[in-house]
């Protein structure tokens, strides 16, 4: 075969150009620290690395974003239940140092404003918020649990009404003492006793009644009869295990002292109605022949008077709401609200693949409308000890105008005898109501200390999924590295050999190419 000039020179500058091609490989990959620049280099390594670009990615997103924003939502709702257990641990040292019999009113006083500024931090605390999102209020992160100063601004120009459904078990419903002492404000013949012809002393009472406390004071109620009752049909229902209760065992009543009164007496012998206080009371009589162990309450009622400080009752109840959206003839009415036994309001976050875990406590396993209610009765028992010791006071201001030896003397003493008998029991009352409170603070407390451990238990973990994400992801950027990456010895070796060879050979072809068919001849 005879070989000519052109063969020669296509042939070297067909293997110059395949050098020239291997060392702009081997600067690409150089350059690029990566085996290849497109898919074509070598389509298993790139269906490999595409795969692992897949999950390096994935585990960024579940390592570096994820799980970091859960565990700061974590972080911050474990803060706030740390202040709520030290607040409630106040509030029992309190409680347990008010069961002191020897305070006076003006003793209870200081001890009931200290317990009040603790509950509104205990609430205060329910509103803590994570980047714009309150913790503690399910799916409904962009509004806080209580009430503040700008929604009471907003409802006084849009007034907003709830039509509230409130459910309750049998255990709900707790027992009072209500102390009667108004056999003091009567003297008929002037000779100490009353118009029952009983003597003082007998004419003062303490009876236990029974009563359903509703989660809200200051509900909606309706004007006053001519018999100083609330007109009806009162803006309230109660159904037992599914059946209403007849309106005509209701009574209404604008007063709660007279309310309970009626009841204690006997004169009322079905549910005194209190809509200032949210107060359902029955006679002994009553709650024993209709009610029994296992029966279901729900009692729906409207209120529509709120105070910064209260809770949001769509966090806690179905209900509907209706907003005056215009000229105060308009309203906007919705559902609203969640049924917290049916809906379930766990918010997840993916942590993992086919991983997730809860970052959020609801305000249903925290904050009862309770510690405030209980607020509520403390100040109604403060108010009541104040009411006697005036009593008592200006009895003994009335008697000290007489002779010992006198018979008005001797009227007013039966009077200050049957005062110091009402302040006994209301006194014991008090008693009994704070040491009752002291375990109410444990349970509290307890459920408490239950959501910290829940909240704990989560960010452990967290922490695990966190280490495994870690790993992981130094694992497979580990495996990126080895299926993409490069030797940069080796393929430096490579560059120089075929630098060299390319200069060889461009040498060897020109040296070549001074040579034509003539030179052999």
């Amino acid at each position: 075969m005879r070989m000519t000039n052109k063969i020669m020179r296509n042939n070297s500058l067909y293997n110059i150009n395949q050098n020239k091609i291997l060392e702009d490989k081997l600067t690409n990959q150089m350059t690029n620290q990566s085996k290849i620049a497109r898919p074509s280099d070598d389509p298993v390594v790139a269906i490999r690395a595409l795969r692992l670009r897949s999950n390096v990615t994935a585990l960024t997103q579940y390592y570096d974003k994820n799980a970091s924003d859960a565990d700061q939502w974590l972080t911050v709702t474990a803060d706030a239940l740390k202040t709520i257990d030290e607040v409630l641990t106040d509030l029992y040292k309190q409680a347990t140092g008010a069961a002191n019999k020897d305070f006076t009113a003006d003793n209870l006083e200081i001890v009931l404003t200290q317990m009040k500024s603790l509950t509104k931090e205990f609430y205060s605390s329910g509103n803590v918020d994570y980047a714009g999102r309150y913790v503690f209020s399910g799916y409904r992160t962009d509004t806080a649990i209580t009430f503040s100063a700008e929604d009471i601004s907003e409802m006084s120009k849009h007034p907003v009404s709830y039509e509230i459904n409130e459910d309750f078990g049998y255990d709900k419903i707790s027992t009072i003492n209500y102390t009667d002492y108004n056999v003091l404000s009567t003297d008929i013949a002037g000779d100490g006793i009353d118009a029952n012809n009983q003597s003082y002393e007998q004419g003062v009472t303490n009876t236990k009644l029974f009563r359903m406390r509703l989660s809200y004071n200051n509900i909606d109620s309706t004007p006053v009869d001519a018999d100083g009752k609330l007109t009806k049909p009162l803006p309230i229902t109660l159904t037992v295990n599914g059946t209403a209760v007849s309106q005509n065992d209701f009574t209404g009543y604008s007063d709660p002292e007279e309310a309970y009164a009626a009841i204690a007496s006997g004169k009322e012998t079905g549910i005194a109605y209190i809509p200032s206080t949210g107060e359902l009371v029955f006679s002994e009589e009553y709650y024993k022949n209709n009610y029994k162990e296992g029966d279901k309450f729900r009692v729906t009622y409207n209120k529509s008077e709120w105070l910064e400080g209260d809770i949001n009752p769509a966090h806690y109840f179905q209900c509907t709401e209706t907003r005056d959206i215009g000229d105060g003839t308009m309203t906007d009415t919705k559902q609203t609200g969640y049924n917290y036994t049916s809906v379930n309001q766990d918010i997840y976050y993916d942590v993992g693949f086919n991983q997730q875990i809860q970052v959020n406590t609801l305000a249903t396993e925290v904050f009862t409308h309770d510690v405030q209610r209980d607020m509520d009765d403390f100040q109604h028992c403060l108010t009541q000890l104040r009411d006697i010791e005036t009593t008592i006071s200006d009895i003994e201001k009335k008697r000290a105008e007489f002779a010992e030896d006198s018979d008005d003397y001797k009227n007013w003493t039966k009077k200050l005898e049957a005062a110091n008998k009402a302040k006994d029991y209301i006194r014991e009352n008090i008693h009994t109501k704070f040491e009752n409170q002291i375990t109410n603070y444990q349970t509290y407390m307890n459920d408490n200390n239950i959501a910290i451990t829940n909240n704990a238990t989560r960010g452990s973990r967290l922490e695990l999924i966190s280490t495994r994400l870690s790993n992981q992801k130094a694992t497979f950027k580990d495996l990126q590295t080895d299926n993409e990456g490069i030797d940069v010895t080796q393929v430096a070796v490579e560059l120089s050999a075929s630098e060299l060879t390319y200069q060889a050979a461009l040498m060897a072809t020109g040296k070549i190419m001074e040579t034509n068919l003539m030179n052999y001849i």
